[in-house]
């Protein structure tokens, strides 16, 4: 999980003597690093491709005085020094200044010239915090320590491979009237990490705050500094937040060898993640704060419904949660605690729960679950049908969408797909590639829809599977969602079926991840007709043909016709049905009357009678 939270001048003290100490609560006057020792959790540390130029380091130890300078009032982590050498060099202390400040400095902001109100507020940096899901948290709080340090590598791969996609693909400078022009960040960002080991209600929550400097240099050559745009940042949070849960499960399967099972929070809700085999009662031990909110929720829905009407709709009820969760926020804690004690806390209190061998099992139970999900499902990445599905998804969910719904949606799907088995780099942009390419048209200057004649050629009266979702107030918006998938999926596999029928090539793309599963009888059937399932590194772009629709269902309307008329000439063949007659004039067996008819090419049955 990904959540996301901006910074700005004021807010940062509380990031300075909280997060950066665990959660916890700095006093007045306790150096930094005193301050994580006793709270048992490990300095932060720098960060990102852009650090060479601020002379930093990847892996340097974030100071006090550098994360003030730098995400707090936009200058240079050493600016300090710089300030120093320019006053001996004859600057005025106002030019020296200047010179640290990265890009335009917060004082202009705060001016009452600043033509937006709401520039008069400007951020410095945004918190993306990293939250692996409930039963890696489970894992990591009660296995051995090797488990341990392997759930925290994978934690380490996966949060690093999603800040690298954002300040790739997502980051931009923005410059001008409004921002009106945006370019990609010249070297990339400027990140600070702080780990930290537990929730508000003392439970084990690993999970690591990313703190994104808004300074990055422009791509003009000259090296000068401005603001990232943040709503580019905030538009991609979700396509980052399934990057991040798509690499972690991938982390965790080659590390570990486990799988993972989609489980069902909230129903009408999208199913999580989670690691197979691990006890779902462990799941209500370690969130209790998701209770909490439970608790709490019913009181809030019924003074909604009370003034309202009506039950909250999907936005009003994820408002309701989060004041649910803003009611039963608990106090810090302020009695540190090291890690070594947090797991053992932790241990005790699962085995009384729930007994030793719940807890002391957990990597058996979780290896064993892991076959049996890698005996059942298939790992393998249909590039077409993935992209249908995408579609269909985000159109039932959103109506007009961007290229990032479908992106974050792919991604969904292909960790649905493969069950933490890795996809190739690139996959997820070729499916909504191809989702783009061939369903969808333009729906207004910015945003796409789904193009249902593209889906449904010729075939007016299938496009109903899909308009009638999106107007049913009954189903959640998912359950539709899943629904249209279903229904547009079922129809290519009927073209696909009706096409291996004719002894035709299959025309679409598998995609198949490194480490192939065992082929099934169907996979070596479609391998002979000429289907094009592909092993991993070798991509090759097809698309599938869902024009010939209209084309197929002439196909098998002729199938049944023919049929028909193998079973009205059998029927024929054999005459008017003999009546039953007394036993002592029936005919002996070499008499019997009937005539047994001879296999034709219109017996589908081969002639038996």
């Amino acid at each position: 999980m990904l959540s996301t939270a901006k910074i700005g001048p004021g807010g940062w003290p509380y990031y300075c003597n909280g997060v950066m100490v665990g959660d916890g609560h700095r006093p007045a006057g306790k150096p930094l690093r005193d301050a994580q020792d006793e709270a048992g959790v490990p300095p932060g540390f720098w960060t990102g491709r852009a650090l060479a130029a601020v002379g930093l380091a990847a892996r340097d130890v974030v100071t006090e005085r550098q994360a003030e300078l730098l995400l707090g009032e936009g200058r240079h982590p050493d600016a300090d020094r710089i300030e120093r050498e320019l006053l001996d060099a004859g600057k005025s202390p106002a030019q020296a200044r200047r010179v640290t400040v990265l890009g335009r400095p917060i004082e202009h902001n705060k001016s009452p010239k600043t033509e937006k109100a709401k520039e008069r507020s400007p951020w410095l940096a945004m918190d993306l915090t990293f939250r692996a899901p409930s039963t890696a948290q489970i894992a990591w709080a009660l296995l051995d320590d090797a488990t341990r340090r392997v759930l925290e590598l994978c934690q380490d791969i996966a949060r690093d491979k999603t800040l690298a996609w954002v300040g790739e693909s997502v980051a931009e400078i923005r410059w001008g009237s409004g921002g009106k022009h945006r370019r990609p960040v010249r070297d990339g960002l400027i990140v600070a990490v702080f780990r930290h080991y537990e929730s508000r209600a003392g439970k084990p929550l690993l999970h690591d705050h990313a703190v994104i400097s808004i300074r990055a240099r422009r791509p003009d050559g000259k090296g000068t500094w401005g603001n990232l745009s943040a709503d580019s940042m905030l538009t991609h949070i979700v396509a980052a937040d399934t990057l991040y849960t798509l690499h972690f499960m991938e982390e965790v399967s080659a590390q570990l060898g486990w799988a993972w099972e989609p489980r069902e929070v909230t129903p009408g809700r999208r199913p999580v993640l989670e690691i197979a085999g691990i006890d779902q009662r462990l799941i209500g031990w370690q969130s209790t704060r998701r209770q909490q909110i439970a608790d709490a929720l019913p009181v809030l829905i019924a003074g909604y419904e009370e003034k309202h009407g009506h039950a909250p709709g999907e936005r009003a009820a994820y408002a309701l949660d989060r004041q649910a969760a803003d009611r039963t926020r608990p106090p810090k804690r302020k009695v540190p605690r090291s890690l070594s004690e947090l797991r053992d806390g932790w241990r005790k209190s699962a085995i009384r729960a729930f007994g030793a061998c719940t807890v002391y099992q957990l990597a058996v139970w979780a290896r064993a679950a892991a076959a049996a999900v890698w005996a059942r499902v298939r790992p393998v990445v249909d590039i077409a049908l993935a992209a249908v599905a995408t579609v269909a998804v985000v159109y039932v969910m959103r109506g007009a969408f961007k290229h990032h719904h479908l992106l974050a949606e792919a991604r969904r799907h292909l960790a649905h797909t493969l069950r933490g088995r890795p996809h190739e780099p690139g996959l997820d942009e070729q499916i909504v590639q191809t989702a783009v390419d061939n369903y969808t048209r333009p729906a207004g200057q910015k945003m796409m829809t789904a193009d249902l004649r593209a889906l449904y050629p010729n075939d007016l009266e299938d496009q109903a599977v899909i308009r009638p979702l999106t107007r049913a107030r009954s189903a959640s918006r998912y359950d539709k969602a899943r629904l249209a998938a279903g229904a547009l999926t079922a129809r290519v596999n009927a073209v696909r079926r009706s096409h291996r029928l004719g002894s035709r090539s299959l025309p679409h793309t598998v995609a198949v991840p490194a480490g192939p599963p065992p082929r099934s009888r169907r996979d070596r059937g479609e391998a002979r007709t000429g289907g094009a399932i592909r092993t991993a590194g070798r991509d090759q772009e097809q698309a599938t043909d869902i024009a010939t629709v209209e084309e197929t269902r002439r196909a098998i309307e002729a199938a049944a016709a023919r049929l028909r008329d193998g079973i009205r000439e059998r029927a024929a063949a054999r005459g008017p049905r003999p009546q039953p007659a007394p036993a002592a004039s029936m005919p002996p067996p070499t008499q019997q009357s009937g005539v047994q008819p001879r296999p034709g090419p219109h017996t589908p049955t081969g002639g038996v009678t």
